[in-house]
C-alpha cells in the first residue's frame, strides 16, 4: 500500500492550492494522510472525493474541522498501527511531545513544524512530511510517502 502524507498544507494562506506535483502523487497511491493544519475545511473535502483519507486537526483549522476530526488518532493500515496526530508546543522538542501522546504503535505521523522528519526511536517510526506550501522553520517544501507491506517505510518528497 502506498499512501500520501501532508501536514500544514494551509490553504488558502499559505498558498491557494496544493502544487500540482502533489495532485500528481495522489494519482498513485491507496490513501492520504493529513497531520492537520487545512487551515479550512474546503481542502478536506477536495482530498475525501479524491481519495479514502485519514485525518486529524491542527491548531490553525477551525471549528467546522473540529467537529468531523479528532485531535489523535490511531490508524491501522495493513498490519501496523500508526498514531497520528498535529503536534503542539515548541518545535525543538517536538519528536518527544508527540511520542507521549501514543502506545503500541509502529509509526506516529505529526506536523506542527513544518520542517520534515523521517527517523525511527525505540522501534518507532517517527515521521513528519513538513509542509508543501510554507517553509517557516523549514528550508523546503515537501511532502511524505508511506510503503506499507511486510514492513512500513517513509520517505520525503522535496518539491521543485
Amino acid at each position: 500500500m502506498r499512501v500520501l502524507v501532508l501536514s500544514d498544507t494551509h490553504i488558502p494562506r499559505a498558498a491557494q492550492d496544493l502544487p500540482k506535483e502533489v495532485y500528481d502523487e495522489i494519482e498513485k497511491v491507496d490513501m492520504i494522510i493529513h497531520a492537520g493544519d487545512f487551515v479550512e475545511k474546503d481542502l478536506y473535502d477536495k482530498l475525501k472525493v479524491l481519495k479514502p483519507i485519514a485525518a486529524v486537526y491542527g491548531n490553525m483549522d477551525p471549528a467546522e474541522l473540529r467537529r468531523i476530526l479528532k485531535e489523535r488518532d490511531i490508524v491501522e493500515i495493513g498490519k501496523f498501527r500508526v498514531g497520528l496526530i498535529h503536534g503542539f508546543g515548541a518545535p525543538k522538542d517536538l519528536i518527544n511531545t508527540v511520542k507521549g501522546q501514543f502506545t503500541n504503535v509502529d509509526a506516529i505521523i505529526f506536523g506542527h513544524a513544518h520542517a520534515p522528519i523521517n527517523v525511527t526511536r525505540d522501534g518507532v517510526l517517527l515521521f513528519n512530511p513538513g509542509s508543501p506550501t510554507d517553509k517557516i522553520y523549514a528550508s523546503v517544501n515537501s511532502y511524505g510517502i508511506l510503503e506499507i507491506g511486510d514492513k512500513i517505510s517513509a520517505s520525503l518528497v522535496k518539491i521543485q
